[in-house]
């Protein structure tokens, strides 16, 4: 088995991906497009030799220049090159000094003088978002779609003296869709597939087969950068120039109008056809309409105010900067009748006029049962909650939320969800893919998508959005929401338990009984603490006499992040947002970036539950993005992760920089589990099995090593391994038994992603796999001397991790004694794995702090405020 190991290290080897030519590079740009050309090229194996971007922004510096400095590559930040048209010597000096054969200048902004461009052996070559020569200059991806061109793409270019016009290296063509806008065609085209691009022109520049084509002055156009100024829409002209106009002038500059002599910025306009003749311009519900000279409309979504601000264009009377709606005269009628019933329960309110609050006017909870329940009699047919006089707490935004709610302005849209499917285990599971935002499935604002995989035959299921969002939300939650939630994934269990199956590789009985069922079993446990978090009052010795009283308050921290692992994906969700929504908090959860499905039809039931827009919102994507815009994000309070313990270090760093957000970190383990020579065998070797081996041994509190008594320890090995085993609810596995060496380490792998158990004996403190995380079905087993209790609890907690740990003994005085000096958050006695919802979770020194499930979860996700009043 050796030799075939070695035999598939030297296939790869050999082969001409291997042997392909490098390059030294300088790469000169800048954004997340320069961070993944250079992320790319790095992985072809050309050396960066330097990378040459903007200064720091705000303290913040590019995103190019975050992943060279990570890796150690040299980073210049240079606010320019030359100084009235000449090159500024000490940055050209500092320049050549890295000896680059070849300048890359992926999103290059700055104008790089001559000496620069040709002083490498092979050049400069640059990328340009457009097919040249046409569409030359800065604005290119606008005026592709302002001129209507049924075609975009990019160009990669030998950089020359003029402005775009050196010989082509390499193009690329896509359509132009008929809704395409800057974004889109930028996300879905420009972006993936230039950065592949740039790294295939650079590869045919090493292997000398990089043509230098020149560029024909045919067709060849050149438009300025568009400002504010030129970008009034003029609407005497076809619906389609207009669209064209409008779609290409993007959120900035933005085209604008003039409506009810205020300018208003035009955004996501769509061709619809109207039948009839032109017609001025009219807000509908599903948005603003506007007229062609040729009788055909357009639709647009959004409308910006001159301060930015951005409202939906349907919603433009009802916004806060517009007008109140304007009511009929059977509406005003309406108005009175309810300001009567105001007056009648608010009698201590001399008049009851628009400002009039009615909780700051002393109404109680009773009072809001009575002022729905008359207005329901009064008016008819129109439906009201408790909740929307909590929505609307004035007597004039509770008359504009009645007439709205009587005019069926404001029903809850149908909730938008486009799946991938698959069919699978006698059912078609229905998955989506976007992300989960305010209550809606939805893009990324970035477009960005990457592949998931599924373990079992690696097969891959693509388009699965990454983004990241910034929320300002806050509010309480009920026990019924969270109730109702647990039941429809009690519902959905075996779409959940097949959906986690195919995306995590767990085995299904085991995912529908723990992966789902403990996630079910975490909801309805804090669902009963909602209404049961509270205080205490305090006894405070002051000045005699005594009239002060303390008390404490528990109150939510806001919006909280939660990032989570790929080996439990729904139940570690369950885990984490379980207690933050029963403290009342907000959530954005991160989940893993190879497991986002669960999570994402997790979101689909949260609607279904009628869990309000914004409380639970799901953002897929890598931690290196997403993740670490969350530490780093000044409106998140708290941030609860489980994962790795080097990115435990860096998200805690990150959160402490950004704001002293507060953490909670479940990081790694080797979880020691120590087996006495009086323990019962049989039960010793089932349950030692199942410490390693449960779920596929992807289990934090795994048993990273078996300590066995001396005395019982071939014995026990004999027991662990004969021929075929029963495994994890019925999965036939077969074992492979080691001594360990140093130069004797061999893992099998099966069809897929799965590793056959393996067993490792003989194993000794000082080796690597003595001391570092597993994470898969290894169990690494160590001799202790009989009756050396304190030895084997010495060698147990030498160890930097803390998580869990296990011991097997029918002494129960040992038991105790064993279980009160093992530096572990979990002790297990005489069992493994046995977690409750109802019992804290979490570890000691770098297994990190903070604890999941049970009571103490809460305080992870609460703040506590001292209040002392004198009377």
């Amino acid at each position: 088995m050796l030799w075939a190991a070695n035999t598939i290290i030297r296939k790869f080897s050999s082969s001409s991906a291997y042997y392909q030519n490098k390059l030294k590079l300088a790469l000169i740009g800048q954004s997340l497009f320069g961070q993944e050309v250079y992320t790319n090229l790095r992985k072809q194996g050309h050396k960066v030799v330097g990378v040459f971007t903007v200064p720091d922004k705000d303290g913040k510096a590019d995103p190019l220049a975050v992943v060279a400095e990570k890796e150690g590559t040299p980073v210049f930040k240079f606010p320019r090159w030359r100084v009235k048209g000449k090159p500024i010597p000490e940055v050209v000096e500092a320049y050549k000094a890295v000896g680059a054969e070849l300048n890359v200048m992926p999103f290059c902004s700055q104008f790089i003088p001559m000496n620069v461009i040709d002083f490498p052996k092979h050049g400069s070559i640059i990328y340009h978002p457009s097919v040249l020569p046409r569409h030359r200059g800065a604005s290119a991806i606008n005026w592709t779609l302002i001129e209507g061109d049924k075609k975009a793409g990019f160009s990669i270019f030998w950089a020359d003296d003029g402005l775009d016009t050196g010989p082509i290296l390499l193009q690329k063509e896509c359509p132009v869709e008929p809704n395409d806008t800057v974004d889109t065609l930028y996300n879905r085209f420009l972006f993936p597939e230039g950065i592949k691009a740039m790294v295939e022109a650079v590869q045919l520049i090493a292997d000398g087969k990089a043509p230098k084509i020149p560029q024909s002055e045919e067709g060849a156009s050149y438009e300025g950068i568009q400002k504010k100024a030129n970008a009034k829409v003029n609407m005497a002209q076809p619906a389609e120039v207009i669209h064209n106009w409008i779609r290409g002038h993007d959120k900035v500059p933005g085209a604008w109008v003039v409506i009810d002599g205020k300018v208003h910025f035009l955004n996501n306009s769509q061709p619809i056809e109207v039948e009839g003749a032109s017609h001025p311009g009219l807000i509908a519900k599903s948005g603003l309409i506007l007229f062609g000279s040729d009788g055909k409309a357009l639709q647009v979504k959004n409308l910006q105010f001159e301060d930015r601000k951005m409202i939906p264009a349907s919603k433009y009377f009802s916004s806060d900067e517009a007008a109140s709606l304007d009511l009929t005269d059977d509406e005003k009628k309406m108005a009175e009748e309810i300001r009567a019933i105001w007056k009648g329960i608010l009698s201590n309110v001399p008049v009851i006029d628009d400002t009039t609050d009615f909780f700051k006017s002393g109404a109680a909870s009773m009072d809001v049962v009575r002022l729905v329940e008359e207005v329901k009699q009064k008016c008819r047919g129109v439906q009201l909650q408790n909740e929307d006089v909590y929505m609307a707490t004035t007597f004039q935004s509770f008359i504009q939320m009645f007439v709205r709610r009587l005019r069926g302005e404001d029903q809850e849209e149908e909730l938008v969800i486009d799946y991938v499917t698959k069919d699978v285990n006698n059912m078609t599971v229905k998955m989506p893919y976007q992300c989960f935002i305010n209550g809606n499935f939805e893009d990324a604002e970035d477009g960005k998508a990457y592949s998931t995989v599924n373990p079992t035959d690696g097969s891959v299921r693509s388009n699965f959005l990454l983004g990241i969002i910034y929320l300002q939300h806050n509010g309480n939650f009920f026990t019924s929401f969270v109730c109702s939630l647990a039941d429809l994934m009690e519902e959905h269990q075996e779409e959940l338990a097949t959906i986690e199956t195919i995306d995590s590789g767990a085995v299904y009985t085991l995912a529908l009984k723990t992966h789902v069922g403990m996630s079910i079993q975490t909801f309805r446990y804090f669902a009963g603490w909602c209404d049961k978090i509270q205080g205490s009052t305090i006894p405070i010795n002051q000045a005699r006499p005594n009239r002060n009283l303390t008390f404490t308050k528990k109150e939510p921290l806001g919006v909280c992040a939660i990032v989570i692992p790929w080996n439990y994906p729904l139940m570690m969700l369950a885990w984490k947002s379980a207690a933050c929504l029963a403290a009342g908090n907000t959530l954005v959860l991160k989940p893993a970036q190879v497991t986002p499905l669960t999570a994402l039809k997790f979101a689909e039931l949260t609607v279904k539950a009628g869990i309000p827009k914004g409380v639970i919102n799901i953002v897929p994507g890598s931690g290196g993005l997403v993740g670490q815009r969350m530490s780093d994000h000044p409106d998140i309070r708290k941030l609860g992760f489980t994962g790795s313990t080097p990115i435990g270090k860096q998200i805690m760093k990150s959160c402490a920089v950004s704001n002293l957000k507060k953490v909670s970190l479940e990081l790694g383990g080797k979880s020691p589990l120590i087996i006495f020579s009086d323990c019962d065998m049989d039960k010793a070797v089932r349950m030692g099995m199942s410490s390693v081996y449960f779920n596929k041994g992807e289990n934090c509190i795994a048993a990273g090593r078996l300590f066995v008594e001396e005395s019982i320890h071939d014995e026990y090995i004999r027991r662990v391994v004969p021929c075929e085993l029963l495994l994890d609810d019925n999965v036939l596995v077969c074992f492979c038994v080691l001594s360990y060496s140093i130069s004797n380490i061999c893992l099998f792998m099966l069809t897929g992603f799965f590793m056959e158990p393996t067993v490792f004996t003989g194993v000794e403190d000082h080796m690597f796999i003595a001391k570092e995380e597993s994470f898969g079905p290894v169990m690494v087993v160590s001799k202790f001397k009989d009756g050396d209790v304190d030895g084997v609890l010495s060698r147990a907690n030498n160890t930097e991790f803390g998580l869990a740990s296990g011991v097997f003994t029918r002494d129960i005085n040992k038991a105790m004694y064993v279980s009160e000096r093992l530096e572990a958050g979990t002790v297990f006695v005489n069992t493994y794995n046995k977690t409750d919802v109802a019992a804290p979770f979490g570890g000691f020194k770098q297994s990190g702090f903070g604890k999941d499930l049970g009571e103490e979860a809460l305080h992870e996700y609460l703040r506590t405020k001292a209040v002392t009043v004198e009377y």
